[in-house]
C-alpha cells in the first residue's frame, strides 16, 4: 500500500501526463501536487514508485510516466470523474430517443466516438436464431459451390463452400431438396441435431456437402445474428502514441475488422455490474497493450443484451470518458426498453 504523500504525487503525475503528454519531472510535480516538499524527496518517491511498477523513466528524459499499474491504481482509487454537463446529457439523450433501434445504436457508437475523440463500438442485442426457409447450391467451379440461405425473415446470405470432390448440378439440387424437404422451419442447430441422427441414411458422397453447408451457413447466420457497430476508428491516426508505431496501428485496424476477439472481450463486460476498464495488457489482447477500453452492459427489458464502449490509448482522460460510456449505456437502454425491432 502507498502512503498519502506517495498517492498524491502519483495522482498528480497521471493527471499531468494525460494533460499534456509529455514525461513529469519533479519540478512539475513539486507545482502541481500542491505538497510543500523538496526537489530531493519527490525524486525518492518517484523512484519507490518506479521500483514498486507504478511509473517508468523513458530513456530521453529524467522525467516519468505511469505504467498500466500506475493508470490501474489511478483508476481505482484516485480518479476523481467529472459529472457530465446537463446540456450534454440533453444532446446525448435526443440522439438516442425516438429512432428505429438499428439507427440508435448507430448513433450510440457515433457518439461515442464524437464525444471522446477515440473508436466508439456498440454490440447489439443478439437476435433470435434464424430459420431456414429454403437452401440451394449452385456450382461455380468444379470443386467451389455457392451456398444461397434464404431465411424465414427473408434474409439472404451467401457463402463459398470449397470440396475435395466436384458434383454434379443434380447432385446439387438432389441435397438441396433433401435440406429443404426435412429441415425447412429449423436452424443450424435444430438441422444440426437432426442430421447427427440420420447422417447414416445419407449416401456417403452427400456427407461432407452436408457438412461444409452446416458450417459456413451456421457462419453465416451466427454473423448477422450480433451486429457490431465501431465508430471513429480513424480519431486514433490522430493519437500520437498510437500513430507512431504504424505496424501496432495496423493489427489495431485488423482487429477491428476480425471482431471476434474484441466482441468476446466486451461480452465480459456484459457480466460486470457498471463500467469495466481494460488498460494495456489486461484485456489479453496483445494487439491492445498500449491501449484502454472502457466498457458498460446496457440492458433492454430488464435483461443484459449486449456493450457499449470505447477503444483510444491508456494515456486518456478517465474522468471524461467514464462517464460518457456509462451514461451512453444508460441511454441506450431507456432507448431500445420496449422496443421490438432490432
Amino acid at each position: 500500500m502507498l502512503d498519502d504523500r506517495s498517492r498524491t504525487l502519483l495522482k498528480a503525475l497521471v493527471e499531468h501526463y494525460i494533460a499534456d503528454g509529455q514525461p513529469v519531472g519533479s519540478r512539475a510535480l513539486s507545482k502541481f501536487s500542491g505538497l510543500d516538499l523538496s526537489p530531493a524527496t519527490i525524486r525518492n518517491v518517484m523512484a519507490d514508485l518506479e521500483e514498486a511498477g507504478f511509473v517508468a523513466s523513458p530513456h530521453t528524459s529524467a522525467g516519468r510516466v505511469p505504467t498500466a499499474r500506475g493508470y490501474r491504481l489511478f483508476v481505482d482509487s484516485l480518479l476523481t470523474v467529472q459529472p457530465l454537463e446537463a446540456r450534454q446529457m440533453g444532446a446525448m439523450e435526443e440522439a438516442l430517443h425516438g429512432l428505429p433501434a438499428n439507427q440508435v445504436i448507430a448513433n450510440a457508437s457515433q457518439l461515442l466516438s464524437n464525444l471522446t475523440h477515440f473508436a466508439g463500438v456498440v454490440i447489439a442485442p443478439r437476435r433470435a436464431a434464424n430459420r431456414i426457409r429454403q437452401i440451394e447450391f449452385l456450382s461455380l467451379s468444379e470443386k467451389r459451390i455457392l451456398l444461397i440461405i434464404v431465411t424465414t425473415d427473408g434474409d439472404v446470405q451467401n457463402r463459398i463452400l470449397t470440396s475435395d470432390k466436384s458434383y454434379s448440378p443434380s447432385e446439387l439440387v438432389a441435397a438441396a431438396n433433401y435440406l429443404n424437404q426435412n429441415f425447412a422451419g429449423l436452424d443450424f442447430e435444430q438441422i444440426r441435431q437432426r442430421l447427427a441422427h440420420e447422417i447414416q441414411q445419407l449416401r456417403e458422397d452427400i456427407k461432407p456437402l452436408m457438412s461444409l453447408a452446416l458450417e459456413a451457413g451456421d457462419a453465416a447466420l451466427a454473423e448477422n445474428a450480433q451486429p457490431y457497430v465501431i465508430s471513429g476508428e480513424k480519431n486514433l491516426l490522430d493519437v500520437e502514441e498510437l500513430s507512431s508505431n504504424m505496424k501496432r496501428l495496423r493489427q489495431l485496424f485488423d482487429l477491428f475488422e476480425q471482431r471476434s476477439s474484441l466482441m468476446r472481450l466486451l461480452d465480459i463486460s456484459n457480466r460486470a455490474e457498471g463500467v469495466r476498464i481494460f488498460i494495456g495488457g489486461e484485456s489479453g489482447i496483445a494487439t491492445l497493450d498500449e491501449c484502454s477500453v472502457i466498457a458498460a452492459p446496457y440492458s433492454v427489458d430488464g435483461q443484459v443484451v449486449g456493450s457499449v464502449g470505447v477503444i483510444g490509448p491508456t494515456r486518456m482522460a478517465y474522468e471524461r470518458v467514464i462517464p460518457i460510456v456509462d451514461i451512453t449505456a444508460r441511454l441506450l437502454t431507456s432507448a431500445l426498453s420496449g422496443k421490438n425491432d432490432n
